[in-house]
C-alpha cells in the first residue's frame, strides 16, 4: 500500500536521501559563496532555477545544510585572540563537561574527538587578559583533567 506523505514527513525524511553530483557541486558553490543567487547557481550548475531551489529546500529539510555563514578577510578582527584547546576529561564525565563548556560564549566550537584528547574547543576572545581568564575558567570546570592550548597565528 502506498502511503501519502504529510508535509511534515516531506520536510523531515525518515531515511537519508541519496546525494548526487549536482548536490555536491551545489554545496561546494555555497561554501565558496553562501550568498550566491539562484540564477548564478543555476548557471554554474547548468540546471534550472527551480532545480536549484528544490535541491536547496531538500538539503535544508534533510539537515545537510544547517545554515549559511559569512566569511571575512583574514585581517578582520585582527585584535581578536583565537586558539584551539584540547581537553582531557575525567572518566565518563564528558557529557557533564560539554554541558558546562557550552555556557562559555568564548568557546565558538566544541568537538568530541578520538585519541589522546576527549574534546577540542575553538576559543575566541578580544584580549590576552580575557583569554587567560577563559583558560583558567575552563580548567576549573568539574571533570576537566588536563588541557593543552595553541594560539592560532595565521589562517591559510
Amino acid at each position: 500500500m502506498n502511503k501519502i506523505q504529510s508535509s511534515e514527513e516531506a520536510m523531515h525524511p525518515t531515511r537519508p536521501h541519496s546525494y548526487d553530483k549536482i548536490d555536491r557541486e551545489l554545496i561546494a558553490l555555497l561554501r565558496n559563496d553562501g550568498r550566491a543567487s539562484l540564477s548564478k547557481l543555476s548557471k554554474q550548475l547548468h540546471v534550472s532555477r527551480g532545480t536549484v531551489q528544490n535541491r536547496l529546500d531538500r538539503l535544508q529539510a534533510s539537515g545537510v545544510l544547517l545554515g549559511f555563514t559569512v566569511r571575512v578577510c583574514e585581517d578582520y578582527g585582527i585584535d581578536t585572540i583565537r586558539a584551539i584547546m584540547m581537553i582531557e576529561v575525567v572518566g565518563k564525565s564528558t557529557t557533564q563537561v560539554i554541558r558546562s563548556l557550552k555556557g562559555f560564549p568564548e568557546l565558538i566550537t566544541l568537538h568530541s574527538t578520538n585519541g589522546a584528547w576527549d574534546l577540542l574547543a575553538e576559543i575566541q576572545t578580544s584580549s590576552l587578559a580575557e583569554f587567560d581568564r577563559v583558560l583558567n575558567q575552563v580548567r576549573m570546570v568539574d571533570g576537566v583533567l588536563n588541557s593543552e592550548t595553541s594560539i592560532l597565528l595565521t589562517s591559510a
